[in-house]
């Protein structure tokens, strides 16, 4: 659910944004549903979420919960670490400012939006889209108005 963070890493490897974003609601080998580069978008991905689930300071993080909550640890630490990403962006990445980030980004992902699996965008059928689409909106991306809209419309700040 750290989506900022996974398309800024697909940034600054030159990877695909759209499979970097895509990989969280592809399931199984996606090699037979999407081109190469979102391909390995989604393995880049992918091999990102287990290494860092893997770190002790994360594991150690996820202990902060409580039994009853532990079991969504992982999403609140994805959104957290993207707030804190956000919030200091301007010194990770100070030639390219968010709000132009989020721009790029929502042209490259707006490339694969109709061969995307429909979960990721129709969000009045799943709790988890709509939380992705709360967590986009923060940065001025709605996909939960695609299926209204067809398209979403343009992002606050970024071209038509």
């Amino acid at each position: 659910m750290n989506f900022l963070a996974h398309l800024h890493l697909a940034h600054l490897a030159e990877s695909s944004l759209s499979g970097n974003l895509l990989a969280d609601f592809v399931r199984g080998n996606p090699e037979e549903s999407f081109p190469p580069d979102v391909v390995a978008g989604i393995h880049m991905h992918r091999r990102i979420d287990v290494l860092t689930d893997n770190l002790p300071e994360v594991r150690e993080a996820r202990e902060w919960f409580r039994s009853e909550t532990r079991r969504v640890a992982p999403i609140t630490l994805d959104v957290m670490w993207d707030h804190f990403l956000s919030r200091h962006w301007s010194q990770l990445s100070p030639d390219f400012p968010l709000q132009e980030f989020v721009c790029y980004a929502r042209e490259q992902v707006m490339t694969i939006l109709p061969d995307s699996p429909p979960r990721f965008y129709q969000s009045e059928q799943l709790l988890v889209v709509r939380a992705v689409a709360g967590a986009l909106s923060r940065y001025g991306f709605h996909p939960e108005r695609v299926k209204r809209h067809g398209k979403p419309p343009p992002t606050s700040g970024c071209p038509a």
